[in-house]
């Protein structure tokens, strides 16, 4: 059996609405195993966005359990949680989230410079990076110049670049054309078969059926989990 490298349990998400609260999740319990490729599914306002913040850090606001590997996140400030997405996530949005006033290859050494990593292998692992994804000529080039297909191929890059033992995806083949969410979802399955574990959301069924695994969420809950032929 694979190493377990999320565990959830009874992981809940609400705001107050005058004298009740609203919940975006409920008592969400969730297993993700190490070279898993999950898919989350669901209608819009489902919970699907608001778990894979809670699962990448960038909210802090639930409550339940919530294991990373050895480390028991709920029991950690934020300036921890953030340290520790640094160390094993690489996110890649919809929207792409480059930032406009860098090049490409300043855009892909910023999860980088996170790292206590010299300038030099730095430097080294930008290259690679850029002949990897054969995006070598736009390595000067600023995102407005970029296609979208262009501008998500640099942002899978950025989230790959230094390794990361968990890639999130927010409906990564959203603004793109068939042909590019293709490309894109054959990349994950790549990183996916070389030991990357992936979590992705997503309204697709044909990018769903490149996972192993997936959930799906109604209101919030948990409430089906099946497995793909992938």
């Amino acid at each position: 059996m694979p190493e377990t490298i999320i565990r959830l349990r009874d992981v809940e998400k609400s705001y107050p609405t005058g004298p009740t609260r609203t919940y975006v999740l409920r008592r969400c319990n969730l297993d993700v195993y190490d070279n898993d490729f999950l898919t989350i599914m669901g209608p819009s306002g489902a919970g699907k966005s608001t778990l894979l913040g809670i699962l990448g850090m960038l909210d802090g606001a639930w409550s339940g359990e919530y294991q990373l590997f050895e480390h028991k996140v709920h029991s950690m400030n934020l300036k921890q949680r953030s340290e520790l997405a640094k160390h094993y996530i690489g996110f890649v949005f919809q929207s792409y989230h480059l930032l406009d006033d860098l090049t490409v290859a300043e855009n892909l050494d910023v999860p980088l410079s996170y790292k206590n990593i010299k300038s030099s292998e730095r430097a080294a692992m930008v290259a690679d990076a850029l002949d990897r994804f054969h995006i070598v000529g736009k390595k000067d080039l600023y995102p407005s110049q970029l296609s979208g297909g262009q501008q998500q191929l640099v942002a899978v890059a950025r989230a790959v670049i230094s390794n990361p033992k968990l890639i999130l995806a927010d409906e990564p083949t959203g603004n793109l054309h068939s042909s590019q969410g293709r490309e894109i979802m054959d990349l994950f399955q790549k990183l996916n078969s070389e030991g990357t574990t992936i979590i992705q959301v997503t309204h697709s069924e044909a990018n769903a059926a490149c996972g192993k695994r997936i959930i799906n969420l109604m209101d919030g809950w948990v409430v089906s989990e099946q497995k793909t032929g992938a």
